[in-house]
């Protein structure tokens, strides 16, 4: 039994979160690359598959993992943000990092992260952030593990995001929408433009299905920098799906090969989608994209995949879903899933909606695709800073059409989760449910309150 226990975890975290916040990341490379040059370069200690989008990327660098995992790598995992724990963002071989590790790690790091820190505040700058930090703790873990390959999700953006202090082997590019248009640009072609600084000389691109203006700026990128690069529906893409209770099954037409008879558990057209992705983006790793992967070791790593928060059933009767949709684009995604695997009669939404996101095109997104089918809206918000009053919220579900006599206020989440109960039971219906959206930070606190012990995946 180690002797590192949890409060070891969360004093890290408690100084984690005493550095600039996660939604305040600084346009700056310098600090990185400060760090990796103390510490040794750890950032070119193993190969790395780097992912930017504006949907997707957790899911697909989920697969991506597993996928690794089945064809006998040693993996690390970076994503953001989590759900419960921290450890969730530093994964290795499939598993939150362990806190041992974790808290070791950290402590050979401060007195790096110390020195750095005083030559920004020297200079005048903000010291390390939040994000900044955390992704050079992920880098040093991976380095110390080591691992095979790291697959490694962008925090936002790609051109000055912290990860990029990495090179892809492999750069991937999940679906591209608008989001975060006040640091990114407020164009597809401005956002593309941002994402496609992942792409390194010497790798490979592949991206999904993109809007037009998105796709020509990506494979402008790759023409510049000679690297060969592989377009969803192009190159690669799902030849066909079948939807089924608890997943769907799959045919996959990858770069190498074509992969039969996938049993994926997971719901709805853009994760097919993902996981054919993620399919290309191991195939352009393995051999350069002319390398077919065993079918069984594709099979194996589907099967095994989950995507905590997304479309995940968490309780039953009612038909309790908690996902994370937090723009237009994954509203959409969301609610056509659900209307294509789920035969409900009556769906209570309860959802909240953090400050930087736009709230009228997430209502309107799921009052549009789900229509009638919403009798009820919940409004509540969760414990984050940056989360919208729920308050607020009233108007913009009115606006996108559903009756103020249908929509109700909940400020704490646990009173939104009790009162989509009784509203969803109240129906006499055994076809009702509920679904938990609008910010990950919300599907993380109703995780909390409705996932016990042992069933978290």
């Amino acid at each position: 039994m180690s002797d590192i226990d949890e409060f070891s975890v969360e004093s890290v975290y408690g100084q984690l979160l005493s550095r600039a916040p996660e939604n305040k990341m600084e346009a700056r490379m310098e600090p990185m690359w400060r760090a990796m040059e103390l510490l040794g370069e750890p950032n070119k200690a193993f190969p790395v598959v780097h992912l930017t989008g504006t949907n997707g990327k957790t899911s697909t660098a989920r697969m991506i993992e597993q996928l690794f995992l089945a064809l006998g790598l040693r993996t690390g995992r970076y994503t953001s943000p989590h759900l419960s724990r921290v450890t969730e963002r530093i994964s290795i071989d499939g598993s939150p990092v362990s806190d041992e590790t974790f808290v070791r790690v950290w402590d050979e790091i401060s007195p790096i992260l110390d020195m750095v820190d005083a030559e920004l505040v020297a200079a005048g700058q903000p010291r390390i952030t939040y994000f900044e930090a955390l992704t050079i703790l992920g880098i040093a873990i991976f380095a110390d593990a080591p691992v095979d390959v790291a697959v490694i999700e962008v925090g936002l953006g790609g051109i000055t995001d912290a990860t990029n202090v990495m090179d892809g082997k492999v750069s991937v590019v999940t679906p591209i929408s608008l989001d975060h248009t006040d640091l990114l640009g407020d164009t597809v072609e401005d956002i593309a433009a941002e994402k496609a600084g992942i792409v390194k000389p010497a790798g490979y691109l592949v991206s999904a299905v993109q809007p037009v203006g998105a796709a020509e700026i990506l494979l402008e990128k790759s023409t510049e920098l000679g690297v060969p690069h592989a377009f969803e529906s192009v190159d690669f893409g799902v030849e066909s799906r079948l939807p089924g209770v608890g997943g769907q099954q799959i045919t996959v037409d990858g770069l190498a090969g074509r992969y039969t008879d996938i049993l994926l558990p997971l719901l709805g057209e853009h994760q097919a989608q993902n996981a054919a992705t993620a399919i290309a983006a191991v195939e352009a790793f393995i051999g350069g994209g002319d390398t077919e992967l065993d079918v069984e070791a594709v099979r194996e790593a589907m099967r095994n995949v989950t995507s905590p928060g997304r479309l995940e059933v968490v309780r039953t009767a009612p038909t309790m879903i908690v996902d994370a949709a937090h723009n237009e684009a994954g509203a959409r995604a969301t609610a056509r899933a659900i209307a294509e695997s789920f035969d409900f009669s009556a769906l209570v939404l309860v959802i909240g909606i953090l400050q930087e996101k736009d709230p009228a095109a997430i209502f309107a997104a799921f009052a549009e695709e789900l229509g009638e089918l919403i009798r009820d809206v919940v409004v509540t918000q969760s414990s984050s800073p940056r989360a919208i009053p729920a308050e607020d919220l009233v108007r913009f579900a009115v606006e996108a059409g559903f009756p103020a006599d249908q929509v109700q206020v909940a400020e704490r989440l646990d009173t939104a989760i009790e009162t989509s109960v009784q509203l969803a039971e109240a129906t006499g219906d055994l076809a009702s449910g509920v679904l938990i959206t609008g910010s990950i930070t919300v599907v993380g606190e109703a995780r909390t309150l409705l996932v016990r012990p042992g069933e978290d995946s």
